[in-house]
């Protein structure tokens, strides 16, 4: 196959909060090659990520993503994996390549498993998608008592577990946060595991963190996630250190060897990769397989839609000791639009991927062309990017 085009959509919802919910808007990528079509989604700022597809070039390693994947060829995994040395070396100081390239490589992934007519974790040599339970991943609520309806609509669900992060938690006092974590535990009941993610609130703050640790133990939360920010790895060990609470962390790494290193250095207990913004299905795979060689448990992390999903869920399909998957409960109707088919917990609570090749999961482009953002990037006389049409296949 040869890569003919690399489209992007910036999809929309009518109107974006100030909150910490990624699912408002979406990168949206379809890559063709001939009459065959993959897709993928990037977690990242849409505009921001067009523009690094097609910017001009500033140097030798600085050059647009769309300079290192269009008219490339793709028969196999080692191509795939070629084509993201290519991106890395000649994007190199384009900061947001990362991003960008993220959602393409997944698109490349379900389109080489279409063509092969094999699931993308076989391609990755994994030989059984083993299940996992699915934890609904939402925001606390604004009070203790939005969050314990959140939780207690969550119970009733099905839900064997959840993670509540953001919103209000770790702005305020010890106090306030220890009511919003005794109102999700109060509203999940007893046996359903808790998870709170603290959205990198308190910087390097360690004593700042420490204070929370006895309501999170008190109500048997199973890890703090990114207390502080990715790179924080001193501060992420001495709390680690503590060991009252298991501190997970990873989301934020954009490219494998940052993952790595908090698997090594900062003492955490999970890894959380974002397939849309590590650089996609391969690396996280390699993260995945490296967390299992220590003893760390990896986690997806996914807050976006059911075509995100199955992409992370193929990275660590194959390991049947990772057992834990993050599942966006509340998505956006914008999210919730992007497919057709659904990836659902079934009644054990467990979720798994579809018995189909590629990613499983295919987009459907009516059902959320009404988001669509009309954009052009234009230098000069020179149209760098216009919105392509949004169709299954190639525009006609």
């Amino acid at each position: 196959m040869r890569i003919d085009a690399v489209d992007f959509f910036y999809l929309a919802m009518p109107e974006i909060r100030d909150v910490g919910d990624g699912s408002q808007d979406m990168l949206l990528v379809r890559v063709l090659a001939g009459d065959e079509v993959g897709w993928g989604e990037c977690e990242a700022s849409p505009l921001t990520s067009i523009a690094s597809l097609v910017t001009p070039m500033s140097h030798s390693a600085c050059k647009p993503v769309l300079a290192s994947v269009q008219g490339e060829t793709l028969n196999d995994a080692k191509d795939i994996a070629r084509i993201s040395q290519r991106v890395r070396e000649n994007s190199l100081d384009l900061l947001q390549a990362p991003h960008t390239y993220s959602g393409i490589e997944i698109a490349l992934w379900d389109l080489l498993g279409k063509h092969l007519d094999a699931p993308v974790y076989a391609l990755l040599g994994q030989s059984k998608a083993h299940r996992k339970v699915a934890y609904a991943s939402v925001l606390f609520g604004d009070t203790p008592q939005q969050t314990y309806e959140r939780a207690k609509e969550i119970a009733d669900r099905g839900f064997r577990a959840a993670k509540f992060g953001w919103g209000p938690y770790g702005h305020g006092t010890v106090a306030v946060d220890a009511e919003l974590v005794e109102a999700a535990r109060a509203g999940l009941g007893d046996e359903p595991r808790l998870f709170v993610d603290a959205g990198t609130v308190w910087g390097e703050d360690v004593e700042a963190a420490a204070a929370r640790l006895p309501a999170l133990e008190a109500h048997r939360v199973g890890w703090l996630e990114e207390p502080f920010g990715t790179a924080a790895f001193g501060a992420y060990s001495r709390l680690a250190a503590d060991g009252r609470v298991a501190i997970a962390a990873g989301e934020g790494a954009h490219d494998p060897r940052g993952a790595m290193n908090l698997i090594d250095y900062a003492g955490i207990a999970y890894v959380q990769v974002e397939t849309g913004r590590i650089g996609g299905i391969g690396p996280s795979a390699r993260v995945a397989e490296y967390a299992a060689e220590r003893g760390i448990g990896y986690i997806n992390h996914t807050f976006t839609s059911q075509l995100a999903l199955a992409a992370s869920l193929h990275a660590f399909a194959g390991l049947a000791d990772s057992t834990l998957a993050e599942y966006p409960a509340e998505p956006s109707p914008l999210a919730a639009a992007l497919t057709t088919d659904r990836i659902e917990p079934d009644a054990d609570g467990t979720i798994g991927l579809p018995d189909a090749p590629g990613l499983g999961l295919t987009p459907t482009p009516a059902n959320v062309r009404g988001y669509l953002m009309d954009v052009e990037i234009r230098v000069g006389d020179t149209v760098l990017y216009a919105t392509p049409p949004l169709e299954e296949g190639a525009p006609p």
